[in-house]
């Protein structure tokens, strides 16, 4: 039996009727039977085409402001009869049905009016209820039918017509089968999600319709895609597409800057960051920024949280670096910076403000919160006789802002709004510090009066007894050790000031 079908027969009923015309044109000069509803009926009219009305072929009228339109056995048996079965077919004439080829139906824009509106009553009136019916129906029967189920198929399905005059082969059908169900559980994740928003069910769905093949995952040898929009969150101004690792640290170096008010500039090498300042101007930001450790700045993601200025981008351009994001660039700036055709250059368009994040693990997907927290000198309790000023205070805050992005075990040492010492990705909070003490005096820095904040707790004193001798006088911990006292005791015994937070900032 040949996979080929001839399109004879159609139902087009769609909300977005840009870029119809061609195709209900196209459909006519080949003699396809049309039939459609509400809307799309009047626009199909408009273009002078015949079409029947579907509540003139069932009998019956639409009911429920429209609530009601396609839902009839006159439509769904045209669709879901089976061609080759002899008894399907024997009950479409015993009823007066006929066939139905082709199904062009879009969904209400549901995603749309929940970004838009609160008004619980025009979300739930944007659940479609006829449309994703048709579009299961058709999908199911693709042996016979073609469902169109998206806009966006709307140039690729009218090559298809043009190519093939009407005709469809079981290849064809498959596809947009395909297509369809993948729009359809799209819809029907986000209808879930935002009920479940209330009803708090311990169910992980997500569903992502925008997707982008990568150059290569973390190595060349893994394949990787990135499944949703990036163009809501940048745009790509310049440079290459992203890979997988530069996504990776774009991310980080986003997540790092928005913690920060004043103009703040950052530099991230595999989600960590080798260099962070904040200073009066962003120039001086980078110059701080960049002194933190001018060898793993090489190569790097640059992130800052204010327009970059010409002058900002001649002190950067001496720097090999991979990927710029900043909220705006200067028309001098952007000059500057676009002198290395590969060099990736980011506008930030919005924040970031995920609830929650996951990752696949095991057999399964991991799903938590996003922490969100940021400890600020309200938040201390000072738990020695000596205590913060004002100015270590400060530092103590970008400190716990610096070591909440960097990966356990992890140290951030800070002095003036800059980091100056950094230890990370160690298997013991002794070897984080020392890593941390050992780049800062390698690049110059003089820890004395400095304050360091860790994101875990101490289980001994030994990192306080390390800090002292290196000139730290102020620590951030949150607390919560059994032998926390001992740590206590360590920082009297040194006259250091210690602060707990009471939240820790595990990063794995």
């Amino acid at each position: 039996m040949s996979s080929s079908k001839s399109i004879q027969s159609a139902l087009i009923s769609v909300y977005h009727k840009d870029n119809l015309e061609p195709i209900v044109r196209k459909l006519n000069d080949l003699g396809v039977k049309m039939y459609s509803t509400g809307g799309t009926l009047q626009f199909i009219k408009a273009l002078g085409l015949p079409v029947t009305a579907v509540e003139a072929y069932t009998g019956f009228p639409e009911i429920l402001d429209g609530r009601v339109k396609t839902l009839h056995p006159n439509i769904f048996g045209g669709i879901l009869a089976r061609r080759a079965n002899n008894q399907d077919m024997e009950q479409l004439a015993a009823h007066g049905i006929n066939n139905i080829d082709l199904v062009i139906v879009d969904l209400y824009p549901f995603e749309d009016t929940v970004a838009n509106t609160s008004n619980a009553d025009d979300i739930i009136e944007k659940i479609d209820i006829g449309g994703i019916s048709l579009i299961r129906a058709t999908a199911k029967n693709f042996n016979d039918t073609l469902i169109v189920s998206n806009r966006n198929q709307y140039q690729a399905f009218l090559k298809l017509l043009n190519d093939k005059q009407g005709q469809t082969e079981i290849a064809d059908r498959q596809l947009y089968a395909a297509q369809a169900f993948m729009n359809s559980s799209h819809y029907d994740t986000a209808i879930f999600n935002y009920f479940n928003q209330t009803a708090q069910l311990p169910v992980f769905k997500s569903s992502y319709s925008n997707s982008k093949v990568l150059r290569y995952g973390e190595n060349p040898h893994q394949s990787a895609q990135f499944h949703g929009d990036l163009e809501a969150i940048f745009d790509l101004l310049n440079g290459r597409e992203l890979s997988y690792n530069n996504l990776v640290d774009v991310e980080a170096s986003l997540l790092l800057v928005s913690e920060f008010e004043a103009p703040t500039f950052a530099i991230i090498k595999h989600t960590n960051s080798c260099g962070l300042a904040s200073r009066a101007t962003l120039l001086e930001a980078y110059n701080a920024a960049y002194a933190c450790d001018p060898t793993s700045a090489f190569g790097g993601v640059l992130a800052c949280n204010r327009t970059i200025d010409a002058e900002t981008a001649h002190a950067m351009n001496a720097l090999f670096f991979e990927v710029v994001t900043a909220p705006d660039y200067t028309a001098e700036a952007l000059d500057i910076l676009n002198q290395k055709k590969n060099r990736i250059i980011i506008k930030l368009k919005k924040a970031i403000n995920n609830k929650t994040m996951f990752k696949s693990l095991l057999n399964g997907v991991l799903e938590q919160q996003m922490d969100w927290s940021a400890e600020q000198g309200k938040d201390f309790k000072c738990v020695t006789n000596a205590t913060v000023n004002a100015e270590q205070i400060s530092d103590l805050e970008f400190a716990i802002k610096a070591v909440k992005h960097l990966k356990s075990n992890g140290i951030a040492i800070v002095k003036n709004q800059q980091l100056i010492g950094m230890g990370c990705g160690q298997t013991s909070r002794v070897d984080a510090l020392e890593s941390a003490i050992k780049k800062s005096k390698h690049f110059g820095f003089d820890l004395t009066g400095s304050v360091m904040a860790s994101e875990a707790f101490f289980p001994f004193p030994d990192c306080v007894a390390i800090a002292h001798e290196a000139g730290i006088v102020a620590i951030a911990q949150p607390g919560g050790s059994i032998k926390d006292q001992d740590s206590i005791d360590a920082a009297n015994a040194n006259q250091q000031a210690m602060v707990f937070t009471g939240i820790r900032h595990f990063k794995h």
